[in-house]
């Protein structure tokens, strides 16, 4: 069955970089990844990283972001201001009512705390995002 990735991430990019490189590595053919950058440099690495299609800036974000099965990213990019102001209140809002399954990297930033999981490197992180897009893709009534 035929499913799409939103992949989101802004500043360099290097995130999303990431986590479209182990969709990628997944090989599956019927996958489908969009990259949604909140700057034209995010976007146009994870393009080069293997997206299939990407769009730069808040009402992409706003519109492509809707159409997603699985949306991928840190966590900022559901909490206003952050990325360092990057992701405006509306692209919080439109992350967060999308009808897509958010999984989302639980990275710390200056204008919040996460009291909670232990702390993993990045790396870590990517790998644990991928494995649970992985899983919730072949659970039964999966995407």
């Amino acid at each position: 069955m035929k499913h799409r990735v939103v992949v989101i991430d802004g500043m360099g990019g290097g995130i999303g970089v990431q986590l479209i490189g182990k969709l990628k590595d997944l090989g599956d053919r019927d996958l489908e990844i969009i990259a949604l950058g909140t700057n034209s440099t995010a976007t146009e690495r994870m393009i080069k990283a293997g997206a299939h299609r990407g769009a730069t800036g808040e009402n992409a974000l706003k519109v492509s972001v809707k159409t997603g099965d699985f949306i991928l990213g840190p966590i900022g990019i559901v909490i206003a201001h952050s990325l360092m102001g990057e992701i405006s209140p509306g692209m919080a809002e439109a992350i967060l009512s999308a009808p897509g399954e958010r999984i989302l990297l639980p990275l710390q930033n200056e204008h919040f705390l996460l009291a909670g999981p232990e702390a993993l490197p990045l790396a870590r992180q990517v790998d644990r995002a991928i494995e649970l897009y992985r899983e919730r893709v072949q659970a039964p009534g999966g995407t």
